[in-house]
């Protein structure tokens, strides 16, 4: 489904197959990202939580999982990858927020109303710990909520679909045509559902928490 939705090239090495259902993934976990290969669109797998080339250490990347759309040209771990154009698509079914007013902690899966599946926009970056290993990583950039989301969180994801996704991964867009991608509303149509608190727990990762609600 990925490679159709976002014209991803054959890959021996990376392969589709190597996606299976994860229901609670972390920052410094591995995650699939769609980016621009010599050959067209490629799937790679990436560690989530940038580290800067420039970093003397790897523990960097628990403190840039996420970008703000609005500094990201600007703030020193993420302009090299911005001003390079290193840009990618993160694939999710949808991501979690928690109602931090209940006890303990109400989280609420948000996922396209279609079913559609999403694409946050990313960053990605290459890094060199200090005998040559070469890590490659990603942040997720995020804007101010959109009405569906603003209840639980001020802040959401980018997300991108259609046009605003082939734009984000050409080599080609604008500084015009990449900020249309932060509009708040521009992501597809969403809804919020309760989940099980267990995915408030890092270990819960294989089961679906909507079947424990």
């Amino acid at each position: 489904m990925i490679r159709a939705r976002y014209a991803v090239i054959g890959s021996a090495e990376f392969s589709e197959t190597r996606i299976t259902p994860r229901f609670n993934i972390s920052p410094t976990q591995e995650v699939p990202i769609v980016r621009r290969g010599e050959a067209g669109h490629e799937l790679a797998f990436v560690r989530w939580g940038l580290i800067p080339s420039w970093s003397k250490d790897a523990k960097i990347a628990s403190k840039c999982f996420n970008a703000r759309s609005e500094s990201v040209a600007e703030k020193p771990a993420f302009r090299n990858a911005w001003r390079a154009g290193r840009r990618c698509l993160i694939p999710a079914s949808g991501f979690y927020e928690w109602d931090k007013a209940t006890k303990p902690r109400q989280p609420y899966l948000i996922r396209p109303r279609d079913d559609g599946g999403l694409a946050f926009a990313g960053l990605w970056e290459t890094w060199r710990d200090a005998v040559g290993t070469r890590v490659e990583s990603c942040t997720i950039l995020t804007t101010a909520s959109n009405a569906a989301i603003s209840p639980l969180h001020d802040r959401q994801p980018v997300m991108l679909a259609g046009d605003r996704a082939a734009a984000w991964l050409d080599s080609k867009a604008t500084a015009d045509d990449l900020a249309t991608a932060f509009q708040p509303d521009a992501a597809p149509v969403l809804e919020v559902v309760a989940v099980s608190s267990a995915i408030n727990r890092a270990s819960f990762e294989g089961t679906d928490p909507l079947s424990a609600v």
